[in-house]
Order: C-alpha cells, then structure tokens, then sequence
C-alpha cells in the first residue's frame, strides 16, 4: 500500500513543502530512501525502525520505499523522521490516518518513539500556513511555531500522539502564544549607556551611528571602554518590529541558536565573531549553506573587535554584503541568498601595543611596525564606515564621577525620531536610511550653502579624502541635522561630520 504524509524542508531561510511518499510491497526485506536524501535521512531508517518497535507497534515487511519528492532537491536533517514513520504504519494499515491530508508534520524520532525538537520550525510553520495546513511538531517547537498568526500548531511528545490525531483518536487543543506578551517580556537588554564613565564624544558619535544606521569604527588602547560601549549599541536602535522580530527569528531558528524557551527574537542581535573567524563562519558557507555571523546579525550589530587581527580575506568578503544588505553563498549543489541588513561597529588598538597617543604608557613600536598594522585593512573597506572616532583612555576622575550620564532609553527616544524623518523623507523608495542613501538621493536631501561648501572643499583638499569619503560625510552630516530636527544642512552640521572622519588621515596616511 501507499501512504502520503506533507512534510516541509528548508532551502536557505526558506521553505518549501515536501511530500513524504511511503510504499509497502511484497517482496524481500530491504528499506530505500530515495530523493536526494544526506546521511541524517539515510540514517533515519534506523531511528524510525526503533522507534515504531519500541512504541508496541509492528515493523512492515517486505520491502519499504520512501520518496521524498521533490526528488531533485537535497533533503537534509532529521526532520521527516515522523512523517516516515507515520507513513509507514499508515501504508501497512496499522493505522487508518483519516485526517493525514490535514496535516504537515516534521520531528526527529528518539529510539523510544519520544520526538525530539528540529531546527528551521518558523520557516516550515510559514509555509505551511500557506499550503492551508494544520502543523504537527515536536512539544518543544510548538512555540516558536505558533508565532505565526492563522496557523494550527499541534505539539505532540511522541509516536502515539502523533498516530491520535492523524486517527482521530486523540484530541488536542493547539497551541497559543501571546507575541505581544512576547515582545514586552524579551524585548529589554541587560546593560545600559548609563553605565558608561566619560566618553562623551563616543556616545555622541554612537548616537549618530544608530541614528542614520551608519558603520563605526573606534580607535583606542586596551581597556578605554570600545567593547562597552559597542555592546550598549543595541540598546538605543529602535525597537524590532514583528516583521523585523520575524525576520531575525527565521535565521536563528535555521541556525540552531534559538534559546530554549524563546520563540521569537525581541531584541537586537548583537554578534562578536573572535578575530580567528573563517570566512564560511563570518558569512556563511558549507555543502548545504548555512547562514554566518553577518545573517546572525541581520537587523543589529555586527562587532569585530580588534579589526586588524581578522585575515585581509576575510574581511574582504564584508565589503558586498555591507552595501547590499544580503549575501549570497554559492557552493557546487546549489546558491543560497541570507539577509545580512547589519550596523557594523568595529574596535581596534591605534598600533600594535596599543599605547600611541596614550599620555600614561609610552608607545614602543617601530614606524614600520605600525604602517604594517594599519595596512591590514583595506582601503575599500575603510571608506565603507561612515565614522571613525578615537576612544581615549577614560581619567580617574571621570571614572570616580558618581553622576550617570544619558540612559538607552533617552538616546533612543532620539534615535526614532530621527529614524521617523527619514522613513517619512524616503516614503516609497527602497531605503529608510541616511546610510542607504544614493547619489540621487544625496543630491536632492544634501543640498550645501556657499560658506558651507566651502568648509567642505577645505576638508577635502587638507585630508585628501576620497570620492567615497565625501558622499559618507553628507550622508552623516544628513543624520545629524535629522539628530537637531533640521530639514536643511548647516554649518555645524557637516563640521561635525567631517571630525567623524579626520582619524582616517591620522592613522592611514
């Protein structure tokens, strides 16, 4: 006999609905998996056998076929262990599965029959919702699946329930969240600018970069608070929208780094890849692509500390995405495209001991040393951040003051409303920031008086800026007249944005 279960598989951050085709025939013993199936499905014949055994229920006999059709697209992972398994007793009439066309269902099989937790739920229970189905997914899953709105989610702990409801023999009531419960109770951070000593002329530069979500790079010696401060970056983006919280649940649900008991992500990622990272890690790769620490960070910040000990190559490959906002991983079986829309903070030492510039220690490197140092970044990559900033050393006193300054919250009150006059400046094009912006863009939102233009043609010719350097300094000076509530571009406007690049011509020239 022949039973068809729906199933669904991931491709990416998507998915697409998969038919699990089980065959029970006369014949020798023997059990095939065909449709492009990885080592983890070939495997599964195994759990499945078990699995149904030790359930008190009996193994078929005679040989056993199993489809998983689309058969010209790679299946991988443990998730159709279940439908398998509810195929087969389904084919060999053990079962009389009355309602199996109103399921889609996934679960990895323990050998006791219990049904182990998956990666990719979200993307699978969006799929399914559109193919009109009700899901059946491990209990542990059935959260993170019930966040899609309009979509029946049935959390089964084993075989036996699974086989009930396909049956009718069981009845369960499906699972409900609250999202909005969600969001207030997971949507808070555990660390704050106000925690921060000194560093005004950071925190400002910072507030500017959440404001026109422009990259930032800070300069400074070990211990003058570049970590603290990137980590509190977050804290004052404006908070993820459901889409956005959607979005960013998806990639973390595929990657496996969802916590448990979290189904949604409610706040802003913030990813810190270790400067040894390879490339594949930091963008993603592998037969069957996975998404890297750059989709890890989509919608939040990508933080690469210590920049100059990152491989050159590496580093290189930030360049497209950066820009684009996406990444696209293209192996021999198949290309992949991850979202990739990141804040890029990064941190370094000013030379290789860190101490030039610091009146407390004295610097010991060589010229060469510290040209060989910079020079490990490229100057492409450079002129892709918008703000450079130097992070001096903070002084006792300023660290003694008991006097908090500014909180996340305060900064980020200013943030959205800066957010808010470029989302209603840019209504109905494709960008809803000053970082995004293009030359057209740039020559319509940017427009320069004559004393300030001529201020700008100084810093030009004094620093040698490039091409790329002046469009970036309008589109900060863009931000920071947002930052002031000003529809034009004044003086002390692109004054302050041509600071947030004068350490280029320090450092690297």
């Amino acid at each position: 006999m022949l039973a068809k279960v729906a199933s669904v598989g991931v491709l990416g951050i998507e998915a697409y609905p998969i038919e699990v085709e089980c065959n029970v025939a006369h014949g020798l013993r023997a059990v095939a998996i065909v449709g492009l199936p990885d080592a983890a499905v070939k495997e599964s014949a195994e759990r499945v056998h078990a699995a149904v055994v030790n359930r008190q229920y009996r193994w078929p006999t005679g040989r056993i076929t199993i489809n998983l059709a689309p058969a010209d697209t790679r299946k991988e992972g443990p998730a159709y262990d279940l439908p398998i398994a509810i195929g087969l007793l389904a084919a060999d009439g053990q079962i009389e599965a009355y309602r199996l066309a109103d399921f889609a269902m996934v679960g990895e099989l323990a050998l006791d029959g219990g049904v182990r937790p998956i990666k990719g739920v979200l993307p699978m229970a969006i799929a399914v919702r559109g193919a009109g189905l009700a899901f059946i997914v491990p209990e542990a899953n059935a959260a993170e699946a019930a966040v899609v709105e309009g979509l029946k989610v049935y959390p089964v702990r084993n075989l036996d329930d699974a086989a009930g409801l396909v049956t009718d023999r069981l009845v369960l009531e499906p699972k409900r969240v609250d999202i909005a419960s969600i969001l207030t109770h997971t949507a808070c951070y555990d660390v704050d600018f106000s925690d921060v000593k000194g560093q005004e002329h950071a925190k400002r530069a910072l507030l500017v970069t959440a404001a026109g979500h422009h990259n930032v790079l800070m300069i400074g010696p070990p211990g003058s608070g570049k970590t603290m401060l990137a980590k509190r970056l977050p804290t004052i983006l404006p908070p993820l929208s459901l889409e956005e919280a959607l979005e960013v649940t998806k990639v973390h649900s595929v990657a496996g780094e969802l916590p448990p008991g979290q189904p949604l992500v409610a706040t802003r990622p913030f990813r810190d890849p270790h400067h040894t990272a390879s490339t594949p890690a930091l963008v993603g790769g592998g037969s069957y692509p996975r998404p890297g620490e750059i989709s890890l960070a989509h919608k939040g910040i990508l933080f690469l500390d210590e920049l100059p000990e990152f491989h050159r190559a590496t580093l290189e490959t930030l360049r497209q995405p950066i820009e684009n906002g996406s990444i696209t991983v293209s192996r021999a079986l198949m290309s992949v495209k991850f979202p990739a829309e990141v804040l890029v903070a990064a941190s370094m030492n000013p030379c290789p001991c860190g101490n030039m510039g610091d009146a407390a220690r004295e610097c010991r490197c060589m010229a060469g040393q510290i040209r060989s140092y910079m020079s490990r970044i490229s100057g492409p990559l450079l002129d892709r951040i918008d703000i450079h900033i130097e992070v001096p050393r903070v002084p006792y006193r300023e660290l003694r003051d008991r006097r908090s300054g500014a909180t996340s919250a305060e900064m980020r009150e200013q943030v959205i409303a800066a957010r808010d006059r470029q989302r209603h400046r840019f209504a109905g094009e494709r960008i809803n920031t000053n970082a995004r912006m293009t030359n057209r863009h740039i020559h319509k939102h940017c427009q320069l008086d004559a004393d300030t233009e001529a201020l700008l043609e100084q810093a030009m010719t004094q620093h040698a800026f490039s091409a790329r350097s002046y469009t970036r300094i309008l589109k900060v000076a863009r931000t920071i007249a947002d930052l002031a509530g000003d529809d034009r571009l004044r003086l002390e406007h692109v004054t302050e944005a041509v600071q947030y690049r004068s350490t280029e011509r320090h450092y690297w020239r």
